[in-house]
């Protein structure tokens, strides 16, 4: 199911969120304000995936369930609320608004931003927020934090955001975010409630801590076989670019560092995805003509997987 955000918004709204920055209960605006974007909206088994990513253009992903925004684009109004950007990259079309989330949530008198960021980005990141800071007269409160691949941060108490390599541009990574959980040991599920209780008062080790991949992001890329990574081929939700798709432009593919719509499918043939949602789609090609040459390539039960982010007609 895909739609697109056309209702008025107001935008002090925003910032009435204030301390509790995803809370729904805002106070009304006298001056009607239209949302800075136009965002497509996904609902995948009632988790909202909402964002906007034309090669080239901009590229910005949000799932606010779970409090994360994929690359930041323009920093449309709708993802400021969101308290972390997990950053893949530092080229323009995915970055260009980070010092305006980190500026607009400071007006709104929201906590600072966290950015989880490759690491070699980190100096040039510090310039930029000093030098708008100069610029605005005003510090930029940030929580900026520099990662590479195998890093792990926590999201939430049960969510952590792990990091893995792309081949982009150097240092680029991508995200995906796994639910942690525990899962008694199979010798310990017959026992009562209080004999449980009294192994754990004896330091036993009663459960398997389990990982349930949620959502994975691959920013830009060229094509990686990411099934090694196995919370990557069974993650419930991948968000993947496949950016060209006529045989003339697979040296552009190449020479960019993207896919092209062969090695997306090479890919697809690998992972274990229930949901597959593209990104970052040329405006070379029509969209009428990516869907058909994603059916005729796809196998049935894969392309049925395949959600085209910027699909209108969906």
């Amino acid at each position: 199911m895909i739609f697109y955000y056309n209702r008025v918004m107001f935008r002090q709204q925003l910032c009435f969120a204030g301390g509790n920055e995803l809370t729904k209960t805002t106070r009304p605006s006298t001056i009607p304000a239209m949302p800075s974007h136009n965002l497509a909206k996904i609902l995948i088994d009632e988790m909202e995936i909402t964002g906007y990513s034309v090669a080239g253009e901009e590229t910005v992903v949000a799932v606010p369930q779970l409090d994360v925004c994929f690359d930041i684009g323009k920093a449309p109004d709708q993802v400021i609320p969101i308290n972390h950007v997990l950053l893949t990259h530092g080229h323009m079309d995915h970055a260009a608004g980070i010092a305006y989330y980190l500026s607009h949530r400071n007006f709104c008198g929201m906590s600072a931003g966290t950015i989880l960021a490759p690491e070699n980005l980190l100096p040039a990141m510090r310039d930029i927020f000093d030098a708008w800071g100069r610029l605005d007269g005003n510090s930029l409160p940030v929580n900026l934090v520099g990662v590479k691949p195998g890093d792990e941060f926590q999201i939430k108490p049960n969510l952590i955001a792990r990091v893995f390599p792309t081949r982009h541009s150097r240092g680029s990574v991508g995200f995906t975010v796994i639910e942690k959980r525990k899962k008694l040991k199979p010798e310990f599920a017959g026992l009562t409630g209080p004999q449980i209780v009294e192994l754990k008062k004896q330091g036993i080790e009663i459960d398997n801590p389990i990982e349930l991949p949620i959502v994975t992001y691959l920013g830009d890329t060229q094509y990686v076989d990411f099934s090694q990574l196995d919370y990557i081929a069974q993650s419930k939700i991948l968000i993947a670019e496949c950016t060209f798709y006529v045989d003339e432009h697979a040296e552009r593919a190449h020479a960019g560092r993207h896919m092209h719509i062969d090695e997306f499918v090479q890919l697809m043939s690998k992972l274990n995805n229930q949901h597959i949602v593209v990104t970052h789609t040329t405006l070379r090609t029509p969209m009428g003509q990516i869907k058909k040459m994603l059916r005729d390539q796809l196998p049935p039960d894969k392309f049925d997987k395949v959600i085209l982010l910027m699909d209108k007609n969906r």
